[in-house]
């Protein structure tokens, strides 16, 4: 996804503005002045509000699908694989934990169906890379066959999800990665033969 440097900055001014003051807080007008510009000159990149949550979604989406990829590259164990990936998730949004709300907001599925469309882009790149290396272990005769691969990536994401929105609403008072490499530990024991 090909971003311009203006643009990014400007998502990652919305992303914050979601995390301080929510959904009902990102307006042009309040997104102009954090930016420092008229509220005219945010049309110069984007068409409203909606298309700035769309694009920064699909950066989003993009931008963890390299990552990812990146991740497991030069990795054979699929246990590795799934600490490696969770790792890279913890790292990226202890750097931008302002686009944590925009991942894990609720009120953005209300608002559109091109947001929802995104937002279901954003699981199907997780999906992507989880599910093979979920496949792998069971194959391999790391990772439990009593449950299908399908239900394990629901808890394995199901698990992130709760432990990434405790920590929004603790105002990202804990260690995001410490604390996630715990609870994938206790994960990795529930899943491994």
């Amino acid at each position: 996804m090909e971003i311009k440097k203006r643009q990014l900055e400007i998502i990652e001014a919305a992303g914050e503005i979601l995390t301080e003051s929510g959904l009902a807080g990102l307006t042009t007008k309040n997104l102009a002045a954090k930016m420092g510009f008229a509220e005219s000159a945010l049309y110069r990149h984007f068409k409203g509000k909606e298309e700035i949550i769309v694009t920064m979604l699909q950066y989003l989406a993009a931008d963890m699908d390299k990552r990812l990829t990146a991740c497991v590259a030069k990795l054979e164990d699929p246990v590795e694989k799934l600490k490696a990936v969770f790792n890279n998730q913890f790292d990226f949004f202890e750097k931008h934990p302002h686009f944590l709300v925009a991942v894990f907001s609720e009120g953005l599925l209300e608002e559109s169906k091109q947001i929802n469309a995104v937002i279901m882009q954003i699981m199907a790149t997780k999906r992507k890379h989880l599910l093979p290396i979920i496949k792998q272990g069971q194959h391999e005769g790391i990772i439990e066959t009593s449950a299908s691969a399908e239900d394990i990536l629901h808890i394995i994401m199901g698990s992130f999800r709760l432990h990434m929105l405790q920590w929004r609403i603790t105002a990202f008072s804990f260690d995001v990665k410490q604390k996630g490499n715990k609870l994938m530990g206790s994960i990795l024991t529930l899943i491994k033969v």
